[in-house]
């Protein structure tokens, strides 16, 4: 069984259901940490719709987000799921603002990790989660 990611007419992805399951409760997990809807719908009959505003919305505050902190462990924990949202994003057509995201909204940095190490440059930061976002795309059918 699987289930299917649409925008409209196009599927943006078709994963098997545990894989489906434990994204939805991710989605969860990151529409509070952000404070906005991620524009995922819920999933009826194996269909969940994407609304293509709020899910840009949403990809723009994830990734401003996960750029403020410098917190280790929450940089992993958060990667895979940042990186699977990039490649729906990619696949909506959604243009990813870095350059917003890399100065994450002018606020100052959350969750540091002590001691804190240098951090990534902006150009690094950028290009390892865009490389981890093709990877996982290779593993992602539609």
């Amino acid at each position: 069984m699987s289930q299917y990611y649409d925008m409209g007419d196009q599927t943006l992805w078709n994963p098997s259901n545990g894989a489906s399951r434990l994204f939805l409760s991710q989605v969860n997990v990151y529409q509070a940490e952000v404070g906005l809807p991620s524009g995922i719908g819920p999933m009826k009959a194996d269909e969940c719709q994407i609304d293509p505003t709020l899910f840009t919305a949403f990809v723009h505050a994830l990734l401003a987000w996960h750029r403020r902190t410098s917190h280790a462990v929450m940089a992993a924990l958060s990667e895979g799921f940042i990186a699977t949202v990039l490649v729906l994003a990619e696949r909506a057509a959604i243009e990813v603002n870095w350059q917003a995201a890399d100065r994450a909204d002018g606020r100052e940095l959350t969750d540091v990790q002590v001691p804190m190490g240098p951090g990534p440059s902006e150009g690094a930061w950028a290009a390892a989660l865009r490389q981890k976002s093709r990877e996982l795309g290779r593993f992602m059918p539609t």
